[in-house]
């Protein structure tokens, strides 16, 4: 067997050790060990790689900033300004005919502000969100379905922890990257909102609303989410005007919630403690999956599978365009099965090569912060597209009482949303990259 053919059968391999159950992270380092072995006949080309692949795997500065956003999401839930964001958005909102699910999603794009993880956004908002939404009438599947839908803007909003590598896979610029995902995440938090008010429309009685507050506590409420407001113009602003790197900003950022939840009466030692536990473990979690995919993307571009796809691609004189889309397709149909960091880790070393050598009229590094943005909303999308979307099923265990199926009927509409939006992105590059 060529090494060619041996770097295309280990797709469905792969496919199959996930299908089993395997955590994604083991079944790509599987693969790249069992691949490279085979394709060397023998153990000493894979073994030098495990010698070697953790130390420059993760002696990469750029990872640090990992930990350091997922830090700022563990203390800016300690603080209490997912509250403070639900009830400031909820106040302005909840006298409208859907307006608590509408301030729900609103909550989620300012806590993503300072989060930077789908998971993190859906677990913390629904927990603060979910039991108002029920209080005042929604129904399960319609208030569920909401909350997971706004939980995925806590990757597209920056910071991001998906567009960091993102921007470590494909060698781009961080900091162009948070700008550009600026505006595509108040487009997906105003779809949402614009979604919410075409379905209680079309479903009147699967929605409440709350009396109209006096204008006093409006903005009294206001008060309460400068924090938010401080935090994220001091990450992602000092980042993009140079006052310091995305490792810096992100220490700067941890450090500023930090303070705020020690401030709040929230942060003690024992808080504290089990912050950093569950950053360590997030973060173990995530550089596991970052060492497969190192190792399998190492045995693929041993067989060559990355350059044959994209000289393939070239030789059909395809349309860029038709190939974005069939890419993008790609994506939402691999969402379902996959979660978002290890498509990211997949398929970005395979995709980009192809994409790179296409003529979009813009530059390379144009084309390179397009396609990650275009990137990151369908599999964002995956993330609640049945069966596998993650955030589905994190809300639906918060509410135990709503039948699956409830949420799925529910969730369609936010994905017909995010499709719409993707056209739009994918048709009008310049809505991406105005700022760049």
């Amino acid at each position: 067997m060529s090494d060619l053919a041996l770097g295309y059968l280990s797709f469905p391999v792969l496919l199959l050790l996930i299908f089993l159950r395997a955590p994604i992270g083991l079944a790509m380092l599987l693969c790249g060990i069992g691949g490279l072995w085979v394709a060397t006949d023998g153990t000493t080309v894979f073994m030098a790689r495990l010698k070697s692949e953790v130390y420059t795997t993760f002696s990469n500065y750029n990872l640090s900033i990992i930990p350091m956003f997922l830090l700022m999401g563990q203390f800016a839930t300690l603080s209490g300004m997912s509250q403070s964001l639900f009830t400031a958005a909820q106040s302005w909102l909840g006298h409208r005919k859907g307006g608590m699910a509408m301030a729900a999603v609103g909550a989620c794009a300012g806590f993503g502000a300072i989060c930077g993880s789908s998971l993190a956004t859906a677990a913390t908002m629904s927990r603060v969100a979910l039991p108002e939404l029920r209080r005042y009438g929604y129904s399960g599947g319609f208030s569920t379905a909401t909350l997971a839908a706004g939980g995925t803007l806590g990757i597209l909003i920056p910071p991001s922890v998906i567009l960091v590598i993102y921007a470590i896979l494909t060698e781009q610029n961080i900091a162009k990257l948070f700008v550009a995902a600026f505006i595509p995440g108040l487009l997906a938090a105003l779809g949402y909102m614009l979604t919410i008010a075409v379905y209680v429309r079309i479903y009147p009685g699967q929605a409440g609303t709350q009396e109209r507050l006096p204008y006093s506590a409006r903005f009294r409420s206001l008060f309460a989410v400068w924090p938010v407001l401080v935090v994220f113009a001091l990450v992602v602003g000092g980042i993009y005007n140079g006052w310091f790197t995305p490792t810096e900003g992100a220490a700067v950022g941890a450090m500023g919630t930090g303070l705020i939840a020690l401030f709040s009466g929230s942060l003690n030692w024992a808080v504290f403690r089990d912050s950093i536990l569950e950053t360590a473990t997030g973060t173990g979690m995530i550089f596991f999956i970052v060492l497969g995919a190192g190792f399998y993307n190492g045995f693929l571009a041993l067989t060559q599978v990355p350059q044959e796809l994209s000289s393939w691609v070239t030789d059909q004189g395809f349309s860029p365009w038709l190939v974005m889309v069939m890419i993008l397709a790609f994506y939402l149909i691999l969402g379902c099965l996959m979660d978002s960091l290890s498509m990211i880790l997949l398929t970005i070393p395979i995709f980009w090569p192809v994409v790179s050598t296409l003529d979009f009229g813009m530059t390379t590094e144009e084309v390179a912060i397009w396609f990650g943005i275009l990137v990151l909303i369908v599999v964002e999308v995956g993330l609640i597209t049945p069966p596998v979307g993650m955030n589905l099923f994190i809300i639906n265990s918060m509410d135990k009482d709503t039948p699956m199926s409830a949420t799925y009927k529910a969730v369609l509409f936010f994905v017909g949303s995010d499709i719409l939006r993707v056209v739009i992105l994918l048709m009008f590059p310049i809505i991406t990259l105005v700022f760049i």
